[in-house]
């Protein structure tokens, strides 16, 4: 077993409609995978099988999973601060892409969530 072996990525992706989310996933572990093998002479497996996936559908739901992705090396306690760890887009110099468009807003989805219960 290397130090590899017990590392979790967390990752906050966006896909279109003409890539699902299992073929994103794939491309993104198979692209790692390959240059993992060439650069670093990692053997396979690199991966384990599977991914979770978490839906998100509000800007509260974004900005919670964010928070969590960017805050989780300081809860594991492997930096002081997220702008520390060298493998996050938290790092500085590193700039996000806005919030996928088409969230809704919490409000909206309260909404939306009351009329489906009360249906």
């Amino acid at each position: 077993m290397n130090s590899w072996s017990c590392l979790t990525f967390h990752l906050l992706l966006t896909v279109g409609n003409e890539i699902s989310i299992e073929k994103a996933v794939q491309f993104i572990k198979g692209g790692f995978a390959f240059r993992a093998g060439k650069e670093l002479d990692l053997k396979a497996p690199v991966w384990h099988k599977g991914f979770s996936e978490v839906r998100i559908v509000d800007s509260s739901a974004y900005a919670k999973v964010r928070d969590y992705i960017r805050n989780n090396p300081v809860k594991r306690r492997l930096v002081l601060t997220a702008e520390q760890y060298p493998f996050s887009s938290a790092r500085s110099g590193l700039e996000l892409d806005p919030p996928p468009q088409g969230l809704k807003p919490v409000e909206v989805r309260r909404l939306v969530d009351t009329a489906e219960a009360a249906s």
